[in-house]
């Protein structure tokens, strides 16, 4: 089953950013970005990244890009989750899978709206693809 397990921020400052992500939400480190840092809460990954001039993949002809630059699913089957993605209308934008199981690798898509994501088999460093959530305590009955 899909599960929602990584966001992408692009950030003028990745140190800052990763501080500000510690202090006000307690992630911590799960790692360092080619381009900034991998913050986690256990389940989660952040990716804090600065671009500086690169283009950031989908997002072409456009500078300075700043906030949420896309989302990750980690799926179960990759080339199954790319047919779903496809019929429903979602459109290739970037990536492969790779064959290396110690490589973290990413596939983007837009979806109909344009909104970028990626899909992946491998996950995200500090993110935790099956979680159970814990019981909720019930209201005593009266």
């Amino acid at each position: 089953m899909e599960k929602l397990r990584h966001i992408a921020i692009s950030v003028s400052d990745p140190e800052q950013a990763a501080q500000f992500f510690e202090q006000a939400f307690g992630m911590t480190r799960a790692g360092r970005a080619m381009r900034g840092w991998y913050m986690t809460d256990g389940v989660m990954n952040v990716a804090l990244l600065n671009f500086k001039d690169e283009t950031v993949p989908g997002y072409a002809g456009l500078k300075d890009v700043r906030g949420v630059i896309h989302f990750g699913m980690w799926v179960d089957n990759l080339e199954a989750a790319e047919e779903r993605v496809k019929a429903a209308g979602g459109t290739y934008l970037t990536g492969r899978k790779e064959t290396d199981p110690n490589v973290f690798y990413e596939v983007k898509y837009r979806t109909p709206d344009g909104v970028v994501f990626d899909i992946t088999e491998s996950g995200w460093k500090g993110a935790t693809k099956d979680v159970v959530p814990v019981a909720r305590p019930t209201s005593p009955a009266a």
